[in-house]
């Protein structure tokens, strides 16, 4: 086989194999139900473009990205583990389909047009991958290269916007007079910035604006950009680069990968494309070319996942660890870490007052802030994202645990002082961000199974009753329900400490207790 026939090459069997259908049998009644189709007919284009997409991710990972890190792991019955090295870590073959993150996470941010960053050393492959995404996108090489954006401390807004025509500047009597030049990029489907921390600080809030709102503004005038999925580079994640990045900007960001080492046992393949001087961008195979159509249809079918009841409330019960912060405030509702970092106060003050609950237990302690709404709509969105690229219909614990170390990567800051972290067999996780996120998922699963919150969470009875909705509920009804949520308060706070998850409870207990008491209200008022 030549080496061009070898980058070019497709797999002709299924990337993810499933039971074959048997053929529907012929019914005479379907004579008069209109035209005759075959039994799965009616699903074929939704399964067309998640293959594609699979199809996409095993070319990369196969012929293009020299990536052989499969640390997104799933099983299928029992994994062979072994133990290696004096720190006795663990190696572990996946026992089903597993994926590189570096590829993956990339392609299904294409699928979703959010915005992804590559963190890692020079010459990792985070701008080759990221120039793949826009020729996925159907846009010709030289034009992915050509439109690419490379930071630099000179650069200006209107090295990243555009200008206005000088003879416009000098002619115009007014501001609508004047045309601006718009950067051809900022009209593309992907767009691509290289080394984003050496953007100056001024220049950030102009790419926040365009991250953020999606448009740019010259001298009143805007340019209105269209939906597109964002891959910046930088090689040092902690703002390392020439200037600090703008906290607002970073918190853009939905995801992180990061460019792991390049394995030497793979330098044969290498030598391939120096000898042959190929560059496997220049040859993408038309069949995983996406065009705006298929992109559109293929975000509409991820959003279209289900998330199933007992899958949220992990989400929930995960998410109520982080925030409460009990020394932080006086009333209840401000007991939150958001508080003490908007006050200034000295953080170790506040930590050391904090002496009512166990540190080591609670997953609360080990981070320096909870999670924000747009955090949780990205997880949300990524495992969605996740499960459709497996050729499923709704989401897995797995999908949910295997997303949620890139989304929070830069989102979920640990407090390395905390005493979690100060035990040897902790000591790893100081350093290995996605590792901790993933442990400490694992820990409020494992906790949350033991309160057996599936089959006994007396909240979820209430949520139930009021979700059906108000209208003509009587005065006597809504007493009890009243005089049940009290019931329950008292019940939950009798002899406890206070810990996240049952934080958020009270609060949404207090949230029901006052929708009903208005609606009592409004009773007596018709009365």
């Amino acid at each position: 086989m030549s080496p061009l026939s070898f980058f070019q090459r497709l797999s002709k069997s299924p990337t993810n194999p499933k039971p074959v259908l048997k053929p529907r049998q012929f019914d005479v009644a379907d004579l008069y139900a209109g035209p005759l189709q075959s039994g799965d007919s009616a699903t074929a284009p939704n399964r067309a473009l998640d293959e594609k997409l699979r199809q996409a991710y095993f070319w990369i990972v196969n012929s293009a990205i020299i990536s052989p890190h499969y640390d997104i792991e799933y099983h299928d019955g029992p994994a062979q583990r072994y133990q290696v090295g004096d720190s006795k870590r663990l190696l572990t073959l996946p026992s089903a389909q597993s994926y590189s993150s570096f590829v993956l996470l990339p392609l299904l941010t294409f699928a979703t047009r959010r915005k992804c960053l590559f963190v890692g050393g020079p010459g990792r492959g985070k701008t080759a991958s990221a120039i793949l995404m826009g020729v996925l996108a159907g846009y010709p090489l030289k034009e992915v290269r050509r439109a690419m954006q490379h930071g630099h401390p000179q650069m200006t807004i209107a090295d990243l916007l555009g200008n206005p025509l000088p003879a416009d500047l000098v002619a115009a009597q007014n501001m609508d007079d004047i045309r601006i030049a718009w950067r051809s990029w900022l009209g593309m489907r992907v767009k691509i910035i290289d080394e984003y921390n050496r953007i100056p600080t001024r220049t950030q809030s102009a790419l926040l604006t365009l991250m953020g709102d999606n448009y740019a503004e010259v001298l009143n005038h805007v340019f209105e950009c269209p939906d597109s999925a964002w891959y910046l580079t930088a090689n040092d994640d902690r703002g390392g680069g020439t200037y600090a990045v703008v906290e607002a900007l970073r918190d853009r960001i939905d995801v992180v990968v990061q460019a792991l080492a390049f394995n030497p046992r793979f330098l044969d393949e290498l030598l391939l494309r120096i000898e042959e001087n190929i560059r496997p961008e220049e040859f993408v195979p038309a069949e995983i070319i996406f065009t705006e159509q298929e992109v559109d249809r293929m975000e509409e079918e991820i959003r279209a996942i289900q998330v199933p009841r007992e899958l949220r409330r992990r989400i929930e019960f995960f998410t109520s660890q982080f925030e409460l912060f009990e020394t932080a405030g006086a009333q209840f509702e401000y007991l939150t870490k958001d508080t003490a970092r908007l006050a200034g106060v000295e953080w170790h003050a506040l930590t050391a007052a904090d002496n009512g609950r166990d540190r080591l237990k609670d997953l609360g302690c080990q981070t320096l802030n909870g999670l924000s709404v747009r955090n949780l709509m990205t997880l949300l969105l990524y495992a969605k994202a996740l499960a459709y690229f497996r050729g499923n219909g709704e989401v897995e614990l797995e999908d949910l645990r295997q997303t949620l170390p890139f989304v929070l990567h830069d989102k979920l800051q640990p407090d390395l002082d905390a005493p979690f972290f100060s035990l040897p067999e902790n000591i790893p996780f100081r350093a290995d961000r996605i590792s901790w996120l993933r442990h400490l998922f694992d820990q409020a699963c494992a906790e949350y199974e033991r309160l057996n919150l599936d089959r006994d969470d007396p909240l979820a009875e209430l949520e139930a009753d009021f979700a059906q909705g108000l209208d003509g509920l009587s005065e006597r009804d809504t007493r009890t329900r009243l005089a049940q949520i009290e019931r329950l308060i008292g019940e939950r706070v009798k002899g406890r400490k206070l810990y996240g998850h049952l934080y958020d409870d009270l609060l949404k207990l207090k949230y029901l207790h006052q929708r009903y008491t208005n609606y009592l209200h409004w009773l007596r008022a018709q009365a």
